[in-house]
């Protein structure tokens, strides 16, 4: 029998009753703020000395939660807790594990609104995009849920007469996950559903700037009746724990999502081989964009407008698939930058516990101070036409930034600013815009409107980036429609919620048997 996908729907909020019930949710994560969470390591509730203690973005003063800390000992002993558990875990029933991910999936939709409320405190996301993360996270455990019970079999090959032959698929052992900040809940639960429906164990390093969602994530797991040792939570620094277990022989990949330099140290650690290691380690690694809309002259402009705030400005441009870059054909131009700029003034920016709130601030102090830095540096490359301004005494809060008339080789329109300023630069051709757009180190999301056949022809073929859009914006990719990977420095172009990222977690095995 097949099992049709169908991903989480979005909560309806201009619907009274959503409203209310989230209203509440966010009442009741307010009751358990300052809460303590400990480590977990086979199964065991370890509490550290040292914690790490996550803040509301939008409030300096409150805190979500203080969590342990792991030390180098401890991540040994979560090591060693993996490495004994996978020896059992590998053989269970592939069935199994998929359920496992489906009763999990449905207690997250019984707590959806609890879940989303805690990434509104702990990641300061809108109610839309913090409601759109766990609904991704559902998806994912579905999705990957389905995919195992696809696969679970093999592939047929050829037999002869003589002999018969199988081509199976086997878990690879313990994978090291770091999660990213900026979807705390939606990757950090695929990542790890992905590995664990696979077969492998797990030591889940979550951000540190939002670690208590991914505490919550473990009792979920538990209460699915996912047996001690398959997951071990463990937050810690990755100077310390990070780089320990990266280049710790019993470690068989490493899965992460985050920055390039940090995804960079990562491959080039993990392609070392240590005492004791007897395999190459894998890496699965997303690192960031830059990432295009092109306007062509003919297209709908409204849409096109639209499509460039929606994705620059969504969660304060904190996605890799967020636009950064506006490349418009000149005979357009100044039509589609006039219409930008007069939405994004009536943007509005505060504290997202607040539904009327359209961006709240961006995630702590480095953060804010980049992203103002890079301000000040599109102030000397481009025209400042929107935004510009910061205000981190209470929340880390920018607002919505345009700077025009960028020139295509300005830092602006090449490094990556992970936050909500878009540089507009003006195309002579279409083929000028395709150059443009590939006139970067990454290759994540891209977006193009227009309605030339011939221009859409010539984008799918030339625009170098991991996922193409036409006709919308360059953010909003759904688990299983839309696989998520880049080219280029945007890494391993893994393709997260899609047909092949379970076969990253695992190695293939042939199997021939005479008669």
């Amino acid at each position: 029998m097949v099992i049709q996908y169908k991903h989480e729907p979005f909560t309806n909020f201009s619907e009274e009753e959503n409203r209310r019930l989230f209203t509440e949710s966010l009442r009741y994560v307010q009751s358990y703020l300052g809460n303590d969470y400990d480590l977990v390591i086979n199964g065991e509730r370890i509490s550290t000395k040292d914690k790490i203690v996550s803040v509301n973005p939008a409030n300096h003063d409150e805190i979500i939660g203080t969590v342990s800390k792991a030390t180098v000992e401890l991540a040994e002993k979560a090591m060693k807790s993996a490495d004994e558990t996978f020896q059992t875990w590998r053989k269970t029933d592939p069935e199994m594990r998929s359920d496992i991910l489906f009763r999990s999936a449905a207690i997250v939709r019984r707590r959806k609104h609890e879940f989303s409320a805690l990434l509104v405190k702990e990641a300061g996301k809108p109610w839309n995009e913090a409601d759109a993360d766990t609904a991704e996270a559902i998806d994912f455990m579905e999705y990957y849920g389905r995919q195992m019970l696809a696969v679970k079999d093999g592939v047929k090959v050829e037999s002869r007469p003589i002999e018969h032959n199988r081509f199976r698929y086997i878990p690879l052992g313990v994978g090291v996950i770091i999660s990213p900040w900026n979807f705390p809940f939606a990757i950090m639960a695929g990542m790890t559903a992905a590995a664990v429906v696979s077969g492998n164990t797990v030591l889940l390093k979550p951000a540190s700037t939002t670690p208590v969602v991914a505490a919550k994530f473990i009792e979920v797991l538990e209460e699915a009746g996912l047996p001690a040792g398959v997951v071990n939570y463990i937050p810690g620094s990755g100077s310390e724990i990070g780089d320990y277990l990266v280049d710790h022989p019993r470690t068989r990949f490493i899965s992460f999502t985050g920055s390039r330099d940090v995804g960079v140290r990562i491959y080039e650690r993990a392609a070392k081989v240590h005492d004791g290691q007897i395999w190459l380690k894998r890496v699965i690694a997303e690192m960031g964009g830059k990432d295009t809309i092109i306007v062509d002259s003919d297209c709908d402009l409204e849409l096109a407008a639209r499509s460039i705030v929606s994705s620059a400005f969504g969660f304060s441009g904190q996605k890799c698939s967020a636009c950064s870059r506006a490349v418009v054909l000149e005979d357009v131009y100044d039509e589609v930058l006039a219409r930008v700029i007069e939405i994004t003034k009536n943007l509005t920016v505060g504290n997202t516990a607040d539904q009327s709130y359209f961006m709240g601030p961006v995630i702590d102090q480095a953060a804010y101070d980049k992203i103002t830095s890079y301000i000040e540096i599109g102030k000397k490359e481009g025209k400042l036409v929107a935004g510009g301004k910061g205000d981190d005494m209470e929340g880390y809060f920018i607002e919505p930034t345009i700077f025009a008339d960028v020139d295509e080789n300005a830092r602006l329109m090449k490094e990556e600013i992970f936050g909500p300023v878009v540089a507009f630069c003006k195309a002579k051709s279409f083929d000028h815009a395709i150059q443009i757009a590939n006139n970067t180190d990454y290759g994540l999301t891209g977006a193009v409107l227009s309605n030339n056949r011939k221009h859409i022809e010539c984008a799918q073929d030339d625009f170098h980036v991991g996922n193409l859009y036409f006709n919308r914006g360059c953010t909003g990719a759904i688990v299983g429609y839309h696989p998520f990977g880049g080219f280029n420095m945007s890494g391993t172009d893994s393709k997260a919620g899609g047909p092949d990222y379970l076969l990253l977690h695992m190695q293939a095995k042939t199997i021939s048997e005479m008669f």
